[in-house]
């Protein structure tokens, strides 16, 4: 008897592109669609509470003015075995990190925190949003059990709000590691990496920390093969 993954989408605070990344997937998951349940989605299903799942896919980040959303990320916590911050707002805090920080606080701003710095993330999704392709892989990668496909995005959940396109220059191009192949500029949903002289260039005033680029380059996904080299 195969056995049914439940997987459930929650929605904080987010603008709703991650969840049309998600319905991006529909065709590409038909292959996996008879172990996979959707049973909660504020859009997709007719749900009205948070039950019991393997996987939850969590969009947004989480506003500390508002206890709701914290009664909420905590109660996905509880009810799903693995928690996945889905996209860079839930992954990093994304563009509503300028919420808070930089600035002088007024009333009239909102505090938001990434979902990664509320509760306990298993895995985390970057992006802005994230690649209907991104999603499928982790989800397969997730029910067949394949540890090493999921490692990076394990780490970024670990991470947190520290990752960005430096991660790129002081781990890689620092150390004389990039082999210039591109990757971490194509992820990038921004544009804000250039190639220039076959090495990324970070532009600072587009980077929105989503942790796109170090979770695709190569040369950090694969620590073993940097161990080699050095």
């Amino acid at each position: 008897m195969i056995k049914v993954v439940k997987v459930a989408h929650v929605q904080l605070c987010s603008c709703c592109g991650c969840l049309v990344s998600l319905s991006d997937t529909y065709e590409k998951l038909l292959d996996v669609l008879n172990s996979i349940e959707l049973v909660y989605c504020q859009t997709l299903a007719d749900a009205r509470e948070i039950p019991e799942c393997d996987i939850a896919l969590v969009e947004g980040s989480v506003c500390l003015d508002d206890h709701h959303s914290l009664e909420i990320a905590q109660e996905v916590r509880k009810k799903a075995k693995i928690v996945v911050a889905l996209g860079a707002c839930a992954a990093t805090g994304g563009v509503t990190r300028y919420c808070k920080g930089n600035q002088l606080s007024k009333p009239v701003h909102s505090s938001f925190s990434p979902l990664t710095e509320v509760i306990k993330v298993d895995l985390a999704i970057p992006g802005c949003p994230p690649s209907p392709e991104a999603i499928v892989g982790v989800i397969t990668a997730a029910l067949n059990g394949d540890t090493e496909y999921l490692q990076p995005f394990a780490e970024l959940a670990e991470k947190g709000s520290e990752a960005c396109g430096c991660d790129v220059i002081y781990k890689v191009v620092n150390k004389s590691l990039c082999m210039g192949c591109g990757t971490c500029a194509s992820a990038c949903p921004t544009r804000a990496i250039e190639m220039l002289d076959g090495r990324p260039n970070i532009l600072k005033e587009l980077c929105i920390k989503c942790g796109a680029c170090s979770v695709q380059c190569p040369r950090i996904r694969f620590p073993e093969l940097l161990e080699k080299i050095e």
